[in-house]
């Protein structure tokens, strides 16, 4: 019984190395994103779409903005896919 909590305890049991092993995904590393080959973070990414899309909500009233300018988030929201990233 001491055995097995000591080697949980110091690490060398045969189970750790396999749940070190895995790392969170992060679309920013291009090793595990190959959409994303630059390493963009998402404050970084599509500037394009992201400015026609702060353009517009700057534009509008708030309570007309969710309207007008579905298209530019919507062409913004499809950018950030394109690069990996789970919005």
């Amino acid at each position: 019984m001491f055995g097995r909590v000591s080697e949980w305890w110091s690490g060398s049991s045969k189970a750790a190395p396999a749940a070190a092993d895995k790392c969170p995904y992060d679309p920013t590393d291009p090793k595990q994103n190959p959409l994303n080959p630059k390493g963009l973070k998402p404050c970084c990414a599509c500037p394009e779409t992201k400015r026609a899309r702060d353009d517009c909500f700057l534009k509008y009233d708030p309570s007309e903005a969710d309207g007008k300018c579905k298209q530019e988030l919507q062409n913004h929201l499809a950018c950030m896919r394109s690069l990996g990233f789970k919005v």
